[in-house]
């Protein structure tokens, strides 16, 4: 599917922010978490605040590599998560995956498959992917194209009729 057949979903720093917030309300009664661990890069923001709002301290990341600007492809792990993780993890710690969105789950299958007993939560879901995380705030459609805030810039949007008044 090409990107002019698509939706596009923007979204500006203070929802999501409060979509963030959100997440880590959802995530309170799941806890207390011994460490988050953020899916860089889109997941580290949303980390950020839920670690903050959660009290979580040890905050940790995992670099994988599944989308350039336009299209997703070949999974690639840039960066492991430390090892201290996996042993909290192997000793029964609860430790929380945070990701800006799940799509079709290919990402998420490589982290879960890292970290099989750990919590998963996302910003936003996708149906494709949805079954692979434990907690979102928000769903939107398979062909909506989510544009974070770090990736926006304010510039003048063309009315959806397509008209210029």
């Amino acid at each position: 599917m090409n990107q002019s057949s698509q939706k596009s979903f923007p979204v500006t720093w203070d929802q999501f922010h409060r979509d963030s917030r959100a997440l880590a309300w959802r995530l309170n009664g799941e806890g207390p978490f011994e460490a988050v661990v953020a899916i860089a890069r889109g997941g580290l923001v949303p980390a950020a605040i839920v670690a903050r709002e959660l009290n979580i301290r040890k905050v940790e990341s995992v670099a994988i590599k599944s989308y350039d600007h336009k299209n997703q492809g070949h999974i690639k792990v840039l960066k492991p998560m430390a090892q201290e993780i996996l042993d909290i993890a192997k000793t029964g710690g609860k430790v929380l995956i945070v990701d800006d969105l799940v799509d079709t789950g290919a990402t998420a299958r490589v982290v879960r498959d890292m970290l099989p007993g750990a919590h998963f939560a996302t910003v936003y879901a996708k149906p494709k992917g949805r079954e692979m995380v434990d907690t979102f705030i928000t769903e939107v459609s398979q062909d909506t194209w989510i544009f974070f805030p770090w990736d926006l810039d304010v510039a003048y949007v063309a009315p959806i009729s397509g008209g210029t008044d």
